[in-house]
């Protein structure tokens, strides 16, 4: 989506290690933060976050660059949910008309979008340390994965950098005909609907040759297949997922302290 590639330092200490281990740890620690809705639990996760960056090879500057479209996301839930909240307690901290501001919808917009950042993070690091190849090695080696579902997945996420790029095609062929929609809104829309069916178009075309040439080289046989790089799971893999369920649960345990912890359920 946003990083569609390893960017990191391949030697950094967790960007070496098993994308199994790596993409375990990433489920881990975003899924206890689904489990609360306050802002402090996905604060104190952005936080660490942040301070193991450098351990997968990723500068700040590199990171900043490569997720505004997630800031941007997490911008747009904060203000739809300060001028749409249904519910407005808490104490009245700005009153402008129609606009009510209250301690309590600050509470819930902090919490999603923090959460948002902090759920996607560990995803992004992931990908952003991690060869598509190694990853489907791993799967099918380390978690017994489906030859025919990774080796799947392993094209599809090779083929997004041609949708990228044939996007960018499309919009300079229909210029070079003399369709531009200029400053009005309105055909902006239309030309951005009709640029992403013709993408749409393409890109089911153009999966439906990849299975068929997949097919016909024989990734869909039942007889087991080999591998040609071996993805080992070692002790340090198993202490990195273990450290990600421990710093889960530094991250909720500030929020029981703090008493701001509510459960998305109950």
């Amino acid at each position: 989506m946003i990083i569609t590639g390893p960017v990191g330092t391949p030697t950094a200490p967790l960007a070496r290690r098993n994308p199994v281990a790596k993409l375990a740890a990433a489920l881990i620690f975003s899924f206890a933060l689904v489990t609360t809705i306050d802002p402090v639990a996905p604060a104190v996760a952005i936080a660490i976050e942040l301070a193991v960056l450098p351990l997968f090879g990723i500068g700040y500057t590199t990171l900043a660059r490569r997720i505004w479209p997630l800031l941007l996301s997490a911008l747009g839930v904060l203000v739809t949910m300060v001028l749409f909240a249904a519910d407005r307690g808490g104490t009245v901290l700005l009153d402008a008309g129609p606009l009510t501001v209250t301690t309590g919808v600050l509470h819930t917009a902090l919490g999603l979008s923090l959460r948002l950042l902090a759920v996607a993070l560990p995803g992004l690091l992931v990908f952003a340390t991690t060869d598509p190849t190694d990853l489907a090695d791993a799967l099918i080696q380390n978690a017994r994965a489906s030859p025919r579902f990774a080796l799947g997945a392993l094209a599809a996420f090779r083929m997004l950098p041609l949708l990228a790029a044939e996007w960018q095609l499309l919009g300079m062929a229909r210029r070079a005909r003399g369709v531009d929609a200029g400053r009005n809104p309105v055909a902006r829309l239309r030309l951005f609907a009709a640029t992403a069916f013709a993408l749409l178009v393409g890109a089911i075309r153009r999966g439906t040759r990849l299975a068929t040439a997949m097919d016909a080289r024989g990734f869909d046989t039942g007889t087991p297949r080999t591998v040609a790089r071996r993805q080992r799971f070692t002790a340090a893999d198993a202490a990195l997922v273990a450290g990600a369920a421990v710093l889960a649960g530094v991250a909720l345990g500030m929020s029981v302290l703090l008493g701001t912890f509510q459960p998305l359920l109950g």
